[in-house]
């Protein structure tokens, strides 16, 4: 992968890829589940705690492949069982996050129904370039061996049935097996895969089940094939919600992760990117252009052209264009956070708004109010955040600033202008006025020569004094014929 990130720790769809492998085999409920690290050990087991709690953690030692990450495995479950496991052991891998519960079942149910000591999942492929062959009896059509592409001859190489990586043994045939292979190939590793033949040595019978989804069973050992990882399980996602009921206008455009939850009539325009446990309810609109992780949108609701993370917005309530949520935003039924407005921390309630260049952080709005244009809520001394109080049906004239601590009482004004330091009663007026001055002439003296001198002294004599006619009608700087 070419990065400080452990390759099993990059992520699609909202999940790293160890985390689609964890919850592909947790869906099979099985009695104990481990997991074979090396690289990357501690940030990798420290993830599988997290999202995993029980899952135990094997570590592989010096010994090279995967049948030395099996072994490792196997020795970890007889030591958490107090002896020798018995029944169906499932092999995955942490790098097929395509690989979903259903494909794992179909091997498990194939492998008991069968009575078979080995099963391996197999796909055909078109390029079976980079991938262990599946060799056959031409007679029978049984699995005999699986060979890596290094260690093939070239009538091998020319087989397209790939192993998937994917195998369901008995856990005393793997365990005898795994006692006998060595390190006698190309890479100087033990091979899993040598495992088959060995079973078939000891007289067990070996099966396979094609997985008719070839793409599902593809590793991911590159940036490319991450992205078209990505990129396949989006799809699969899109697909599901629309046969849903959910509108995807674009799914080109459109990103949906694993987690997030849509409900029927839910639209989503281009350019739209679905992020965490985002949810959406029935009738909401999204996009285009908008990214939200983790928020809440409810019934009705429309957001266009916004940023939003760990926020709630209500049913019937508008966002956008341009606006900013921030974690701890909430949004009434009804309410408003329009263009170019910025939230955090900040309760805003049901049919209030803030339709326009505003900034509210830590504060609470109550029901029916009017924030504005141009509003700062100013929450930060250099030091501490305080908060900010605004009543029912209030109204702050465009422009003002809000310092907090202050509370505004319901149906209380603040002019146009105004810097509110103190408290506010329900029902007053805040205003805290200055006389306006004009110095005459200042533009002709200061700015000599430039555009807006000229510009004043080609100006009338009225305009130039500050006065304007004003005709019967009312009207100002209108000569009347």
């Amino acid at each position: 992968m070419r990065s400080a990130t452990p390759k099993v720790l990059h992520t699609i769809g909202g999940r790293t890829l160890i985390h689609h492998a964890v919850d592909a085999a947790t869906g099979l409920k099985p009695v104990r589940t481990v997991a074979v690290i090396r690289h990357g050990r501690d940030a990798v087991a420290a993830h599988l705690q997290h999202i995993a709690p029980g899952v135990l953690i094997a570590d592989q030692d010096d010994v090279p492949g995967t049948g030395r990450a099996v072994a490792c495995a196997l020795e970890a479950l007889d030591s958490d069982a107090g002896g020798p496991i018995e029944g169906t052991v499932i092999v995955t891998s942490g790098d097929v996050p395509l690989v979903d519960t259903a494909i794992l079942a179909a091997l498990a149910d194939t492998h008991v129904a069968g009575g078979r000591e080995a099963t391996l999942l197999t796909a055909i492929v078109p390029d079976p370039g980079g991938y262990g062959r599946v060799v056959r009896s031409p007679d029978t059509g049984e699995v005999l061996q699986i060979v890596e592409e290094g260690d093939a001859s070239d009538d091998e190489r020319a087989i397209t049935e790939i192993n998937a990586g994917l195998y369901a043994f008995s856990a005393a045939a793997l365990r005898d097996a795994l006692a006998r292979i060595g390190r006698d190939n190309s890479q100087g590793e033990m091979y899993l895969t040598d495992v088959v033949a060995e079973v078939r040595a000891a007289g067990g019978h070996v099966g396979a089940i094609v997985c008719e989804d070839a793409q599902a069973v593809e590793g991911v050992n590159d940036r490319e094939q991450l992205a078209r990882a990505g990129a396949a399980l989006n799809a699969r996602i899109l697909q599901r919600w629309m046969a849903e009921g959910v509108t995807i206008v674009d799914p080109a455009t459109t990103w949906v992760d694993v987690d997030v939850t849509l409900n029927a009539d839910v639209t989503l325009l281009p350019g739209t990117h679905l992020a965490g446990h985002t949810t959406a309810a029935a009738g909401a609109s999204i996009g285009p252009d908008t990214s939200l992780k983790d928020v809440e949108v409810g019934e009705g609701a429309t957001v266009v052209r916004t940023h939003g993370s760990d926020a709630v917005i209500g049913a019937g309530a508008n966002v956008g264009p341009f606006s900013y949520l921030r974690p701890g935003t909430v949004l009434g039924e009804g309410g408003k956070i329009g263009a170019f407005v910025e939230t955090k921390n900040s309760r805003i309630g049901n049919g209030s708004k803030v339709p326009h260049l505003a900034y509210v952080g830590d504060a609470t709005i109550g029901e029916g109010s009017n924030i504005g244009a141009g509003t700062i809520v100013a929450n930060y001394d250099g030091v501490n955040k305080h908060a900010t109080v605004v009543g029912d049906h209030v109204r702050i004239g465009s422009n003002s600033i809000l310092v907090a601590p202050v509370s505004i009482g319901d149906g209380a004004y603040s002019g146009a202008g105004t810097t509110v330091r103190k408290d506010v009663p329900a029902g007053a007026l805040a205003v805290n006025p200055a006389p306006q001055e004009n110095r005459e002439g200042w533009v002709t003296e200061h700015r000599p020569g430039t555009a807006s001198a000229e510009a004043a002294q080609r100006a009338p004599s009225g305009e130039k004094s500050g006065e304007k006619t004003t005709g019967e009608d009312g009207s100002h700087g209108v000569e009347k014929e």
